[in-house]
């Protein structure tokens, strides 16, 4: 009898083992597909300005396991990014086993201003998205906003907070009509300047902005290599009076 119950123990010993054993081969071999047909073997990236494509792979793919499709999706699905100055979040998606697309959601920087030796981004709503020690291209520098203190990830403590959304705007439209302006000025009555190298561009107040920066992008070709003020204050559909003052 004892002999009986001994083999009938064996028997499901062996039908365990057996059961785990093929559980680790079957295992294995979903690894090895897994390895051998999700290897990452092309990488595109979307959504990047800050950041060259190289730069922000080096930034995904940390270990050797980012080499794989399947993984790296999982690994930043929904995931929130820190430490990374001007990126809010990325995802990988599978465009196929050996082929993934990085996109990149970037914080909406509106312009920066400068405090202390360091450079100060903000977003349209005037929060301080990033402090830096170096200038990043394509974001203006804003002149004439007056505040005492700075809070990282907090408002700039300026009196007329609508002047955010309105910078936004300035240099929304300067991106859409390929103008790169190298410094944003606001006078005492919020009279906008515009800085392209030796040429000011004098717009007076945002009334009719958009109408005075698609004429801007006309104009500033035949400027290059000039020095002087150009006066778009005045301009609009029915009044277009635009002079430039040359300096010697």
């Amino acid at each position: 009898m004892k002999k009986r119950r001994r083999k009938i123990g064996n028997k499901r010993l062996f039908i365990i083992l057996g059961c785990v054993l093929v559980f680790f081969v079957t295992l294995l071999c979903i690894n090895i597909y897994i390895y051998k047909n999700y290897t990452i073997k092309n990488t595109y990236v979307d959504g990047n300005t800050h950041y060259t494509d190289q730069e922000i792979m080096d930034m995904v793919m940390t270990d050797s396991f980012s080499k794989n499709s399947i993984y790296l999706s999982l690994r930043y699905r929904d995931k929130a990014i820190t430490g990374i100055p001007f990126i809010e979040k990325m995802d990988v998606e599978v465009l196929s086993p050996d082929t993934v697309r990085i996109n990149v959601y970037e914080k909406a920087v509106a312009g920066y201003v400068k405090y202390l030796d360091r450079y100060i981004y903000f977003d349209r709503d005037g929060i301080v998205v990033e402090a830096s020690n170096e200038v990043t291209e394509g974001v203006p520098l804003v002149l004439g906003l007056n505040f005492d203190y700075v809070i990282l990830h907090e408002k700039l403590p300026v009196e007329n907070e609508e002047i955010f959304a309105q910078i936004l705007d300035i240099t929304q439209l300067l991106t859409k009509y390929n103008l790169d302006a190298n410094r944003i000025f606001f006078d005492s009555d919020y009279n906008i300047y515009l800085y392209f190298d030796d040429v000011e561009v004098a717009l007076g107040t945002d009334e009719n902005i958009d109408e005075k920066i698609i004429r801007l992008q006309y104009i500033l070709p035949e400027l290059q290599g000039k020095s002087g003020i150009l006066k778009l204050s005045e301009y609009n559909s029915n009044s277009q009076n635009i002079t430039f003052e040359e300096k010697n």
